[in-house]
C-alpha cells in the first residue's frame, strides 16, 4: 500500500524553479495580460488557457500540480493507493467554498460524476474515463475505483471541485463561478477583463495579493507595450520574439524563460477527401520549413520538433522522426499520387481539378499568422493553390476546428504533463478532442496500454511505438516544441514563482 501525506512546509519545499524576490509596494493588485478571453469559468468545461488559468485561481482540486509537475495535496490532505485500481482521498477538515458553504466528499463525487458523464460533454472527459466509480465513504473520504491501473491519474486530479448544491439549484458556474481556490470572482467584462479578489475561506488562508485583474489584449506586441508602459504587471507566452528580446534586456523586469509544456502543430483533417491518404499528408508535411519558422519567425524561442513526444518527456526518443522540409520530395510524392502539372501553368492538377488547400489559424497570435502566410508561399511555390484563412480565436476554435470544418489548421496544445495528455483524447478513434477524425486501431491499442500500465518502462515502449506510427500517418505534424516566457514587474510585493504550465498561483503569494 502506498500512502502520501505532505504538510504545507513540504509543499513549499517541492519548488524546482527559481523564486525571484520582488520589491515591496503598497498596491495589493496584480494585473495580468493575456491573449484570449475565457470561454467559461466552469472548471469542468474549460478549453482555453485563460479559462483554465483563471479557474485554477477560483477553484481548487484534490491535488495541486507543482512547477516540477508533481501532484501534491490541495483539498485532499492525503491519499492511499491500496491496490492499482483504487485510490482513497482524505479531505482536509472544515473546507469551504468562497460563499462560505461547506465542501465535502459529496461535492467531489458530483464533480467527477459529471466529468465522466458523456451527456455532460466535458472537453477533457477522456482523461477520466478509466474512473468507473466515485464514492463518498464519509463526508471527508472519497474512493475512486478504476477499470484498470491508470498511470496519469494523479496528474489530472487538479480539476476544480464544484459545489453540488449550487449547480443542482440552477447556478451557472460558467458565468458565476464559486470555488474553493485562493481567489473569487468580482466581475467579468467579456472581451476586456476578469477581476478577482482574495478568498478568505481558502484552506491555506487568503493570499497576500488582494486582487488580480486579468486583461485581455489579443495582439502580442500591444500586450508587451502595455506591460512596458506599466499598465500590466505580468505577461507570459504567447509573446512575439522581438518583444521577448527587448524585455529581457530591460532591468525593470524579472523574467522566467524555460522549456514549455506545449507544442505548435498542424492538425490535418483526415476525413477531408484530399487529406485522407497518409501519403498526401506526408507530402504537405514536406512543405513545412520548420527551421525557418522556428529560427526566423519565432527567433529560436521554440525548438524544432521531430515527433509528437516532447523532448523534455521521459518517453522521448531522438530516433523517431516525422518528415522534414523537402520541396522536391513533396512534389515527387504528389506526382506519385497523380497530381501533376498537366497544363504547364505551374499548378498541380488531377482529373481536371487543381490541387488546392486551405491553411487556417487565429488572428490573436501574429507568429502563427506569419507562419501560415509563409507556408502559403512555400505551398504555392510547389504548385499547390493555398488559401490562408485567418479568424478570431472563438470563430477559429469553436466554430471551425472543433466542428472539423478545417483542412489544415495551425494551433497548439499546452499543459502536456504526460504523453497521454497530448495523444489519447486527440488521436484515439472517437476521442473527445479528435477534431481531425483520425483512426488507427493499432494506435488505439498502444495508447490504451500506455495509460493502463504502471510500469514506466512499458509506457515508454507504448508511447514510442505510437509516436513512430503517428510520424508516418501524420494526423498531427508537430512544428515546434514551445518555449515558455514570463515577464513581471519587480514591484510586485510578493516572491514570484513561475510554472511552465502558465498557471498564476505563484503570483499571489503562494509558492509550491
Amino acid at each position: 500500500m502506498k500512502r502520501f501525506l505532505l504538510t504545507t512546509s513540504a509543499i513549499v519545499a517541492l519548488s524546482f524553479m527559481p523564486v525571484h524576490m520582488a520589491m515591496a509596494q503598497d498596491a495589493q493588485t496584480v494585473v495580468v495580460g493575456t491573449d484570449v478571453d475565457a470561454g467559461t469559468l466552469d472548471p469542468r468545461l474549460t478549453r482555453d488557457t485563460t479559462a483554465s488559468r483563471t479557474a485554477d485561481l477560483i477553484y481548487s482540486g484534490l491535488v495541486h500540480i507543482t512547477p516540477a509537475l508533481e501532484p501534491v495535496p490541495d483539498l485532499a490532505e492525503s491519499w492511499e493507493n491500496p491496490d492499482p485500481q483504487t485510490f482513497i482521498f482524505k479531505l482536509r477538515p472544515d473546507l469551504k467554498f468562497s460563499d462560505g458553504s461547506p465542501l465535502t466528499a459529496d461535492d467531489v463525487v458530483f464533480t467527477y460524476t459529471t466529468l465522466i458523464d458523456p451527456d455532460f460533454n466535458a472537453p477533457a472527459r477522456a482523461l477520466y474515463t478509466p474512473i468507473t466509480a466515485v464514492e463518498a465513504v464519509d463526508p471527508l473520504t472519497v474512493k475512486f475505483t478504476l477499470s484498470a491501473p491508470y498511470a496519469p491519474l494523479l496528474s489530472y486530479l487538479d480539476v476544480g471541485i464544484v459545489p453540488k448544491a449550487l449547480v443542482e439549484g440552477g447556478a451557472d458556474l460558467a458565468l458565476n463561478p464559486v470555488g474553493a481556490g485562493p481567489m473569487k470572482l468580482v466581475s467579468w467584462n467579456r472581451g476586456s477583463e476578469i477581476t478577482l479578489e482574495a478568498n478568505a475561506n481558502y484552506w491555506r488562508g487568503a493570499p497576500k495579493i488582494e486582487n488580480v485583474t486579468i486583461k485581455i489584449i489579443g495582439d502580442n506586441s500591444a500586450r508587451a507595450q502595455a506591460f512596458e508602459a506599466g499598465d500590466l504587471d505580468v505577461i507570459q507566452s504567447p509573446l512575439s520574439p522581438q518583444d521577448i528580446e527587448r524585455l529581457k534586456a530591460d532591468d525593470r523586469f524579472g523574467n522566467v524563460i524555460t522549456a514549455g509544456l506545449g507544442v505548435n502543430y498542424l492538425n490535418f483533417n483526415t476525413k477531408d477527401p484530399l487529406l485522407a491518404d497518409p501519403k498526401m499528408r506526408q507530402a504537405f508535411a514536406m512543405l513545412v520549413d520548420q527551421e525557418t519558422i522556428v529560427n526566423d519567425i519565432y527567433q529560436g524561442v521554440d525548438q524544432v520538433a521531430h515527433s509528437i513526444i516532447l523532448p523534455s518527456s521521459w518517453a522521448y526518443s531522438d530516433t523517431i522522426s516525422q518528415p522534414t522540409f523537402n520541396i522536391e520530395g513533396a512534389v515527387a510524392l504528389f506526382n506519385e499520387l497523380g497530381w501533376t502539372d498537366s497544363n504547364g501553368d505551374g499548378v498541380l492538377d488531377k482529373d481536371g481539378a487543381d490541387l488546392a488547400v486551405t491553411l487556417a489559424t487565429h488572428s490573436e497570435d501574429p507568429n502563427r499568422v506569419q507562419t501560415v502566410e509563409y507556408m502559403q508561399a512555400i505551398f504555392e511555390s510547389a504548385g499547390v493553390k493555398a488559401t490562408a484563412q485567418i479568424s478570431d480565436w472563438p470563430s477559429f476554435s469553436t466554430n471551425y476546428v472543433q466542428k472539423s470544418m478545417h483542412q489544415i489548421a495551425l494551433l497548439g496544445w499546452l499543459n502536456i504533463v504526460d504523453p497521454d495528455r497530448l495523444m489519447f483524447a486527440q488521436l484515439t478513434t472517437g476521442g473527445s478532442t479528435n477534431w481531425g477524425g483520425y483512426s488507427n486501431p493499432e494506435v488505439d491499442t498502444l495508447l490504451q496500454d500506455g495509460r493502463s500500465t504502471l510500469d514506466q518502462a512499458e509506457r515508454v515502449k507504448d508511447y514510442q511505438a505510437a509516436a513512430t506510427i503517428l510520424a508516418q500517418d501524420l494526423p498531427y505534424y508537430i512544428v515546434s516544441a514551445q518555449g515558455y516566457q514570463m515577464f513581471y514587474s519587480k514591484d510586485i510585493p510578493v516572491s514570484v514563482q513561475a510554472t511552465p504550465r502558465g498557471n498564476l498561483r505563484g503570483l499571489i503569494g503562494f509558492t509550491d
